[in-house]
C-alpha cells in the first residue's frame, strides 16, 4: 500500500474509535482504490488476524487489549508506530468447498473462509509458498489451465505463464487467452468452453487429470461466461485439482514455487525469526 493510504487508514480508525468510545479490540475493514477509501464493517471483536499481526509485527496487541479492558494504562511506543522486520508473514485462507456439492468456488467480498493458516519466511515469495502449501495447494508439476478473464487479468498473468513455459510446462488456455497467449508469440494449447461441442473439451481434460492446477478469472456477468466458468471451477474442485480465482494471487503463487525448491523453505520458530 501507499504511505498516504496508511496515513489515511489509521486516521479514519482513530475517528471511529473515538466516536464510538471503543476500549478494547476492534475489526475495521476498508475498501481502497489507489488513495480512495471507504469503510466497509466495523466489528468490536477481535478479528483472526489479531494474533498473526501482534506476532508479525513484535506489537502484543492482545495483553494491550486486556490492559486497556481492566482499566489499566497504557502507553503508545515504538512498536506500533513503526515497522522494520527481518521477516514476511503470509496468512493463507483455508476454504471448505469440496464438502459444499454444487457451490460455486469464487471468492466475493463475503468471508467464505473456514480457516486460516498463518507462515512467516525470510522472503515474500517462502513465505506465501508456505502458507499456500499448509491450507492444501499442491505445486504442479508438468501443467496448468488458464482462463484468464478481462484483458487486465490476462496482462498480469502473461509475465508467470512465460515463466512456466520456460520451465518445460503444459500451458493449457480456453479460446480467448489462447488468442491472447498467441498475439504476444506464448505457445499454449487450446481447450474448448464446457458448453462447446469441439474436442478437446477443458472438462475432459479436468476429469482425466491431465490439468494439475486451474486459473480461472471470471471475465464478465454473461451467462455464457458464468455457466462455463462456473463448470471449470467446479470441476477443478470435484476433482481435487488446485483452483485459484484471483489473478495476483495466481501470479505470486507461481512465480514463488519457480523461483524456489522446497528444500528452501526453512522450518524456524517465531523467536528464530524475532531474532532471539
Amino acid at each position: 500500500m501507499y504511505v498516504e493510504t496508511v496515513r489515511r487508514l489509521k486516521a479514519i480508525a482513530e475517528k471511529i474509535a473515538k466516536r464510538y468510545e471503543i476500549s478494547g479490540p476492534f475489526n475495521i475493514q476498508f475498501l481502497g482504490k489507489n488513495n480512495d477509501l471507504k469503510v466497509i464493517e466495523c466489528n468490536i471483536r477481535a478479528s483472526r488476524s489479531f494474533p498473526f499481526v501482534s506476532k508479525v509485527s513484535g506489537n502484543n496487541l492482545i495483553t494491550k487489549a486486556t490492559k486497556i479492558l481492566l482499566g489499566v494504562p497504557v502507553d503508545r511506543d515504538a512498536s506500533e508506530l513503526v515497522y522494520d522486520a527481518n521477516f514476511v508473514g503470509v496468512k493463507a485462507s483455508q476454504f471448505s468447498f469440496t464438502r459444499l456439492a454444487g457451490a460455486d468456488p469464487v471468492l466475493t467480498v463475503d468471508m467464505s473462509s473456514t480457516g486460516e493458516v498463518g507462515c512467516l519466511g525470510d522472503t515474500a515469495d517462502e513465505a506465501l509458498l508456505k502458507s499456500m502449501l499448509s491450507v492444501g495447494y499442491r505445486i504442479p508439476q508438468k501443467s496448468v489451465l488458464i482462463s484468464g478473464g478481462p484483458i487486465n487479468s490476462k496482462v498480469t498473468l502473461l509475465p508467470v505463464a512465460q515463466l512456466l513455459a520456460e520451465r518445460g510446462f503444459t500451458l493449457y488456455a480456453t479460446e480467448g487467452t489462447h488468442k491472447f497467449f498467441a498475439d504476444m508469440g506464448l505457445a499454449s494449447t487450446l481447450v474448448h468452453w464446457p458448453d462447446s461441442q469441439q474436442q478437446p473439451n477443458v472438462l475432459d481434460y479436468l476429469r482425466n487429470k491431465e490439468i494439475e492446477m486451474v486459473i480461472n478469472i471470471p471475465k464478465n456477468l454473461t451467462k455464457g461466461e458464468l455457466d462455463n466458468d462456473y463448470k471449470i471451477r467446479r470441476t477443478a474442485v470435484d476433482f481435487s485439482i488446485p483452483l485459484l480465482t484471483n489473478a495476483r494471487l495466481a501470479s505470486a503463487f507461481i512465480t514463488a514455487f519457480c523461483e524456489l525448491e522446497m528444500s528452501d523453505l526453512k522450518i524456524k520458530s517465531w523467536n528464530e525469526y524475532k531474532g532471539q
